[in-house]
């Protein structure tokens, strides 16, 4: 069942202290909210999103089609996360391309984009900068944080940061950390973007160009560690496109072996998320994003003891890893949990067997929407 979802602007004349020691003047954080706030203010559930994701996280924009949020099978009336009983918020992080302040805004002491110039920002500014807005709102104490992902990234940053205003966080395919070769695979991304002759330093904007083939490699990297390898298998295997296999019938067998006239229907797959890819998402946004997600990290001050980083934590906590996510792999779901229990706090784990890789935090699978709406259904 369709429900309208409008986007909502705020704007901040404090200017925000960066853990990168800049300060960002006047920004505008873009948002969305999904059901009523409750008379005590008690009701409230923030969402946070992923890396190509935006505070659209549910219902559909009227008169737009196939407008709905990321997250709409799982936010709504009646769902998982119910919004006929919660008050559900969703944050656009800022530097990102999506309508909060990022490097394609208007820098107020240049008058031109901040491209390149846009500071360094990490899962704790976003955090930070997601406070004050839920204060704006006149909200205390927040019911729950969800997030998948980076999202659950930002959920574990808040409960740490402002452990009196979280009462439950619920982290789904996440991490305490990236290991190395996640950030090698963010390292290669970046430097197909920075590398392309149009990227020029990050300040493409006044040349009127778009480094389109970084952004397509880039997110064919990703995409890549979103699936996992029995999904492509059965996906994709070793089948040819369509349209090369109906000319190979024209033509003698030895055509088929020809290496530049065949195109495997992953590879056709793969050019397609990174076409689309290119055509919305900013290419310094990109480079700022992944940055955050390599420089995450709240056991570092503690010489590593995650048990350590966690002793300020108050929250519950419901935790979910998929078995085929080796983006995110249950092993590091079972850290976070690990360092809860020593903590003697709250935790429930679920990890769902699943064939979807990292990508299944985003799709419908019963036991996961049940899990999820069965501690909505006794959150308190």
């Amino acid at each position: 069942m369709n429900f309208f979802a409008k986007t909502q602007k705020m704007t901040f004349d404090a200017p925000l202290s960066m853990q990168s020691g800049a300060f960002l003047q006047n920004y505008e954080l873009a948002y969305e909210t999904y059901g009523e706030l409750n008379e005590d203010r008690s009701n409230a559930v923030l969402i946070c999103h992923a890396l190509n994701a935006s505070h659209h996280v549910s219902g559909v924009y009227e008169e737009q089609e196939n407008s709905e949020g990321w997250w709409f099978n799982m936010i709504g009336p009646g769902k998982s996360v119910d919004t006929n009983r919660f008050f559900v918020i969703c944050i656009n992080n800022l530097g990102s391309c999506f309508g909060s302040t990022g490097p394609m805004s208007i820098n107020p002491e240049t008058q031109e984009a901040y491209g390149s110039a846009f500071p360094v920002v990490t899962v704790e500014d976003w955090v930070q900068s997601q406070e004050r807005l839920i204060d704006r709102l006149g909200i205390k104490t927040l019911l729950a944080v969800m997030g998948g992902s980076l999202g659950g990234m930002q959920v574990l940053s808040w409960t740490l940061q402002y452990p009196d205003k979280v009462k439950n966080a619920i982290v789904i395919a996440s991490a305490p950390n990236l290991n190395a070769e996640n950030i090698a695979f963010n390292e290669v991304a970046r430097r197909a973007i920075v590398t392309d002759p149009d990227f020029h330093e990050g300040n493409y904007y006044k040349y009127g160009v778009v480094p389109k083939r970084g952004l397509r490699i880039a997110r064919m990297i990703g995409h890549i560690t979103y699936l996992s390898d029995d999904v492509m298998n059965s996906k994709f295997g070793r089948t040819l496109r369509r349209s090369i296999k109906k000319e190979t019938e024209l033509k003698d067998q030895n055509y088929l072996f020809t290496t530049q006239n065949i195109e495997f229907e992953i590879e056709s797959y793969l050019r397609y998320q990174g076409d689309k890819f290119s055509e919305y998402f900013d290419a310094n946004t990109y480079l700022l994003i992944t940055r955050a997600l390599d420089y995450f990290d709240p056991a570092k001050k503690y010489n590593g003891n995650l048990s350590l980083a966690f002793n300020a934590i108050k929250a519950k906590f419901l935790i979910i890893s998929f078995t085929t996510d080796w983006r995110f792999s249950p092993n590091r779901s079972e850290e976070l949990v690990k360092a809860l229990l020593d903590n003697e706090r709250q935790v429930s784990y679920l990890n769902i067997n699943a064939p979807n890789g990292h990508d299944a935090f985003l799709l419908d699978d019963s036991r996961y929407m049940s899990a999820i709406k069965n501690y909505f259904s006794n959150i308190n």
